[in-house]
């Protein structure tokens, strides 16, 4: 699977917020600033990410967005969730049905083994374990 600009800047524009938690409400322009990310793609980003309830955002000249829990509490497999849909390497493994050859394909097995594989990893870990890596590296 090969995420879009779409998960790798919205788990970038997550990941600063994680690594401004506490400070409160953060502006969009300053995310998309510090992330190099446009402020109209970042815009987009965030709504899906309100949807599914990981970040508020508050308008106004005051306003901006913080995480909605703590970011020990956000699994990477959420944002991605959230911003990609399945991250099934093909649509057979999401769904047999879609392929007359589904039970007898060994091909199918080994992308089914990819995609537990990838769903470990995401599943197992966090903002703040990607914000922990952030910092170590300045």
């Amino acid at each position: 699977m090969k995420l879009s600009t779409r998960g790798r800047y919205g788990l970038r524009a997550l990941l600063d917020l994680a690594l401004h938690d506490g400070e409160g409400l953060i502006p969009l322009k300053d995310i998309a600033r510090r992330q190099e990310i446009s402020l109209h793609y970042l815009e987009h980003l965030i709504a899906p990410l309100i949807t599914a309830g990981l970040v508020r955002s508050t308008r106004g000249a005051r306003g901006g967005v913080l995480l909605v829990k703590p970011p020990s509490q956000i699994k990477l497999s959420e944002v991605i969730q959230a911003l990609e849909g399945s991250i099934a390497p093909v649509e057979c493994v999401r769904d047999p049905g879609l392929c007359q050859r589904s039970a007898l394909c060994a091909s199918r097995d080994v992308w089914s083994e990819l995609m537990e594989a990838m769903v470990q990893v995401l599943d197992s870990t966090t903002l703040e374990d990607l914000a922990q890596r952030q910092r170590k590296r300045g």
